[in-house]
């Protein structure tokens, strides 16, 4: 993998991102684009009423910047083999930020409808279900054509499994739970973009082992552009990412999974995702089935809230969870 590529795909997407803050907050201000709380977060939450949303902006444009950037200069210097820069991995880096485009769209347009049209519900589940399949099989379809039709799934320390056709209609919901899952992280000021950059530092790491430099060139710009982003995310955030950019990450985390060819890794270094999710899931079966909760509210990230933990905590103990979750992820590559 070029290193050099590497760092001027994450230089470029922390200058962009960076730079875009700087006219895209005053702009989202100036438009009254601002973040409607619900009222089923806790109370304190009331008063980020108004703070600019939308912001996953920033690092969505840096992102693609960034890849751009780093795909240039690796053309330019002829660093093209066909193991590192083959046509199914850049069919993976392109149709990866395809499905995060796509995510983020759906992202996009949840928050204008609760934000410009001031209906709090946003999307309908079934009109989000279906954009979601729709994004899913494009994904999965574009990959199978590039001549990547395995259907073997590989465990880490364990083994191999070829499950054949039953392949396809998992992975469709792995990426539907996996997408939801990154969008229900973002609750508190920079809680997703914090843990998604360790993430992406993971899965450079991961890609420089794997000489995957599709996976690196994204790894490395979306890294750079969320350090960007967090300069005005950290608390007090200045501005929030909305569901444009945390469904964004989440089709990134999923490009990420996939294009590495490890996508159970997900529940390793993606682990704070996935206990988000089950937080919620096991709180509405918990109610529904016995009338009481588990939690004192989900996502679980406001449990911690309800239990007197600081933003400034939360997101300190999650990003460490998902750093020993990146950790055993790259120990597992080496024993594949």
């Amino acid at each position: 993998m070029d290193s050099i590529s590497c760092m001027i795909a994450a230089v470029a997407g922390f200058a962009v991102s960076a730079a875009t803050g700087k006219v895209l907050i005053p702009f989202l201000h100036k438009i009254k684009f601002g973040q409607t709380i619900k009222e089923i977060g806790p109370s304190w939450h009331k008063k980020k009423q108004g703070t600019p949303n939308m912001g996953g902006f920033m690092f969505i444009l840096g992102t693609v910047i960034g890849i751009l950037a780093g795909c240039a200069v690796l053309l330019g210097t002829g660093n093209t083999d066909s193991y590192a820069f083959g046509t199914v991995n850049m069919v993976k880096l392109f149709a990866g930020l395809g499905l995060a485009l796509a995510c983020g769209f759906i992202g996009f347009l949840d928050d204008y409808i609760k934000d410009v049209k001031k209906q709090n519900m946003g999307l309908h589940a079934k009109q989000k279900l279906a954009m979601q399949l729709l994004a899913s099989a494009a994904y999965l379809a574009s990959v199978y054509l590039s001549g990547d039709t395995s259907t073997t799934i590989i465990f880490p320390f364990i083994g191999q499994l070829d499950i054949g056709l039953f392949y396809y209609p998992l992975m469709v919901l792995v990426i539907l739970f996996v997408s939801n899952a990154v969008n229900l992280t973002d609750g508190i000021d920079g809680l997703a973009g914090s843990v998604t950059f360790i993430v992406s530092l993971a899965i450079l790491v991961i890609s420089g082992v794997l000489r995957l430099s599709g996976m690196g060139l994204y790894a490395s710009a979306l890294a750079g552009a969320l350090l960007g982003f967090l300069i005005y995310n950290f608390y007090p955030a200045k501005v929030f990412m909305g569901d444009t950019g945390s469904m964004f990450l989440g089709g990134s985390v999923l490009a990420f999974g996939f294009g590495i060819n490890l996508p159970v890794l997900i529940a390793a270094f993606g682990i704070i995702y996935v206990v988000e999710a089950l937080s919620v899931v096991l709180q509405v079966i918990s109610f529904k089935t016995t009338g009481k909760r588990i939690f004192k509210m989900s996502p679980i990230h406001h449990h911690f809230e309800m239990c007197g933990w600081s933003e400034k905590k939360i997101v300190g103990i999650f990003s460490l969870v998902t750093l020993l979750g990146s950790i055993l992820s790259v120990v597992a590559v080496f024993n594949i």
